[in-house]
């Protein structure tokens, strides 16, 4: 994987790539789908607009064999393999051949298209395919995602399709020489993209590619605290700590062993998953005499209750309601 962003030098654009911040005449450019170059594929949707005649302007579905079929006309029309210029034409000569319209002025739009499409996942407001036919950045598809959702992490990963892999360049450019080919994933420090603009990290997509926004995790924090429940972490670099936990879960409740806390720790790394736990002394910890404990993503943070401090506590509360009922009556 090739890694775009963080603590290391400023990273360089994958090869075969050509980016706002390489240019030149060794830069590589690969040839995208955009304006009348488009050409259809099985499956695209298309919006077909026949000036003044609404029966035949509406959206068709091209078919598996590669054709559309126009309300009247007893032949389907071929349409994968033309651009949406020359499917207009074929309309067109269709519509005056049955004797249905003189002079047709027809176009043809792309709505969707699976070939010509990027996959936006992961933690993203709206995760779904967006049709590509133009020039696109990774911002670019970001935006149409609706931005990130609140347990976004600082990591977002590019996986090339086949049009990025193959690398096809536009007439014109020159060879790229010993450059090695085109990364298949690619990992960009989504953070700094953020905050930066730098350009070499928002990388171009192509139609195929599937980007994916890593989940920055979430810590479980539960037992004797004031709201047991799940923490989003902010971003995947936050540093949680075993005091954080415990102040978004509104602190300890009076009846909590303080002494007999445990970090709750799976370890999907070893050949056999196990869970480690892991002995936390939160009295030490909150009198400053041992170190506040680091908390991994998906970590939980078990506080137990006293059941005697408990039983103690609900006696004490019963007292001071009677307590405060007499003063009442009084």
């Amino acid at each position: 994987m090739s890694l775009l962003g963080g603590e290391q030098p400023a990273p360089q654009p994958a090869s075969g790539l050509a980016t706002e911040a390489q240019s030149g005449p060794e830069a590589k450019t690969i040839a995208q789908p955009h304006g009348a170059d488009y050409v259809i594929s099985p499956d695209d949707l298309l919006e077909v607009s026949v000036f003044d005649v609404s029966e035949f302007s509406r959206t068709y579905r091209v078919s598996p064999s590669g054709s559309i079929t126009l309300p009247l006309v007893p032949a389907p029309i071929a349409a994968t393999g033309l651009t949406t210029a020359q499917l207009a034409g074929a309309i067109r000569d269709t519509l005056q051949a049955n004797g249905l319209l003189r002079k047709p002025q027809v176009t043809v739009e792309v709505k969707e298209s699976r070939l010509h499409s990027v996959a936006v996942t992961g933690a993203v407001k709206k995760p779904q395919i967006y049709p590509v036919f133009a020039h696109t950045t990774l911002l670019d598809v970001l935006s149409q995602a609706e931005g990130l959702s609140e347990d976004a992490g600082n990591v977002v990963t590019v996986t090339r399709g086949d049009l990025a892999l193959t690398g096809r360049e536009l007439p014109g450019s020159q060879d790229s020489g010993g450059q090695g080919p085109i990364a298949q994933t690619i990992a960009v420090d989504l953070k700094r993209l953020l905050q930066t603009g730098d350009p070499r990290l928002n990388i171009e997509l192509y139609p195929g590619d599937r980007v994916t926004v890593q989940r920055a995790g979430v810590i479980y924090v539960v037992g004797a605290v004031g709201r047991p429940g799940g923490f989003a972490l902010k971003n995947d670099q936050e540093q949680m700590t075993v005091l954080k936990a415990i102040a978004l879960a509104e602190d300890l409740k009076p009846t909590a062993i303080k002494s007999r806390a445990v970090i709750i720790r799976d370890e999907p790394a070893r050949a056999a998953p196990a869970r480690q736990e892991l002995p936390v002394n939160l009295s030490e910890v909150l009198e400053g005499h041992a170190p506040d404990p680091p908390m991994q993503a998906n970590d939980i943070l078990f506080v137990p209750d006293s059941s005697a401090k408990k039983a103690m506590r609900r006696a004490a509360e019963a007292a001071v309601q009677i307590a405060t009922g007499v003063i009442i009556w009084h």
